[in-house]
């Protein structure tokens, strides 16, 4: 774990460099693929260490991190304060490791409310419009509203059981108030239906790396947080049931609410809130598959839905908006790209052969073995996700185009490169699918 912290110190003097520090977070993510690790917490330097769960979660860190500064060319070729942009992002990356390689409680709650600075940073310093403050806020606000319930329940487990040690916490008389505060904060941000309405906000008002790093990483926090509370409660809680119960109904709520989106951006995040509820049912559900479900779909979410914030801002350097009403016919001036859209709007509804197929059988699996009752809210939900993944292809690639502005026909090599990198590990690790199986 040493040399990973290591490796991203020494890239600080490189922040002035744009390629060479996109070299380095390279070279990073593949010395991942040699990284020796085993199912159990291993790797341990002063309290940090990873099992499969961390190393999946770090690996797709820097491997979106990498993606973010391929697709910011805008911030390099305009000079827009790019070595400070590359100090946030470097930032950001090393307070996500630490967060996902943590053992103990305290410091993970710690990293855990750290990563937010550098994403505000992001959105404030980057962003497009003036209401990217408000969107800020409105990040910032609900996110601390529900971590401090969360702090005050990390001081009750220490003075009670005299540590905070992943491993060695067993709370055996598990009251409901304790449970909500430690479950809400990572809730709120994955995001829960009805604790979602920052998560539009934030998106729409970020730029295409804030996005990216938004429903790439951030959301897939609070899964994590989950599971590791999941870890030492060792029970399933009564509530839980309600938490099911709402977020499938809130996966059928959202999936209308993205049909009457006529925003890009808005219907990818509202999408991202449809998928982030299966999985907190699966993890709700206590069950082997649903844990297994859902890191599977946290990681092809990650790159699917960080893939479709990377071409709506393909589209919208071209258009210089992200209403559907401008967005048309771009299968006829830019036909290869239309083909990517194509592609990640059927693995945004989970088709095969994607990692968000594998996660959804799975939890679907979990769901249903829960209750069978579930079914017709999970039959709305998958075909909603069918109807707004189709609805945002067509309307955006079918259709004339929009008169009032001249079009830049053409693409660039970094482009495709960027495309290229989010489908390729999204439509080819489902080959390793035995991997996600192995740690529960």
């Amino acid at each position: 774990m040493m040399k990973i912290f290591m490796f991203l110190l020494f890239l600080t003097p490189l922040v002035g460099n744009w390629w060479l520090f996109m070299l380095g977070i390279l070279l990073l993510s593949f010395s991942f693929i040699f990284y020796s690790f085993t199912l159990f917490y291993s790797s341990l330097s002063f309290g940090f260490g990873m099992d499969l769960v961390s190393y999946c979660m770090v690996f797709l860190s820097v491997w979106i991190v990498f993606l973010m500064i391929l697709a910011s060319s805008s911030v390099f070729f305009n000079l827009n304060y790019n070595s400070e942009f590359l100090f946030v992002l470097l930032i950001l990356l090393f307070l996500l490791t630490l967060t996902f390689s943590t053992s103990n409680l305290f410091m993970f709650y710690l990293f855990f409310e750290s990563s937010m600075i550098p994403t505000l940073f992001l959105i404030f310093g980057w962003g497009y419009q003036p209401e990217r403050f408000v969107a800020g806020l409105y990040l910032l606000f609900y996110t601390l509203f529900a971590s401090f319930p969360l702090l005050v329940s990390i001081f009750y487990i220490y003075n009670n059981y005299f540590t905070l040690f992943y491993f060695l916490i067993l709370l055996d008389n598990l009251n409901n108030y304790v449970y909500l505060s430690l479950v809400m904060a990572f809730l709120v941000k994955m995001p829960l239906v009805f604790f979602h309405f920052w998560l539009p906000k934030a998106h729409v008002e970020a730029p295409v790396s804030g996005s990216m790093v938004l429903a790439g990483i951030l959301l897939k926090l609070g899964g994590y947080g989950l599971y590791r509370v999941f870890l030492f409660l060792k029970v399933c809680s009564l509530i839980n049931n309600f938490f099911i119960t709402l977020s499938l109904f809130g996966g059928v709520l959202v999936g209308f609410l993205c049909l009457y989106q006529v925003d890009m951006k808005s219907l990818i995040a509202y999408s991202s809130v449809a998928h982030m509820g299966l999985v907190i049912c699966g993890i709700m559900t206590c069950s082997s598959f649903g844990f297994e479900g859902s890191l599977i779909l946290m990681i092809g979410h990650g790159l699917c839905s960080s893939g479709l914030f990377s071409l709506a801002n393909i589209s919208y350097e071209r258009s210089h908006s992200r209403s559907f009403l401008v967005n048309k016919g771009f299968i006829t001036i830019m036909p290869s790209i239309s083909m990517f859209w194509f592609f990640f709007s059927i693995n945004n509804m989970s088709s095969p052969f994607s990692l968000n197929f594998f996660g959804e059988v799975l939890l679907i699996n979990s769901v249903l073995s829960w209750s069978s009752m579930t079914m017709l809210l999970l039959a709305f939900s998958s075909f909603l996700s069918c109807c707004y993944s189709i609805y945002l292809y067509s309307i955006t690639q079918h259709g004339f185009i929009y008169s009032g502005l001249k079009y830049e026909c053409l693409s660039f090599i970094r482009e495709y490169l960027l495309l290229f990198f989010h489908l390729f590990p999204l439509n080819f690790l489902f080959l390793f699918s035995d991997f996600y199986t192995m740690w529960f």
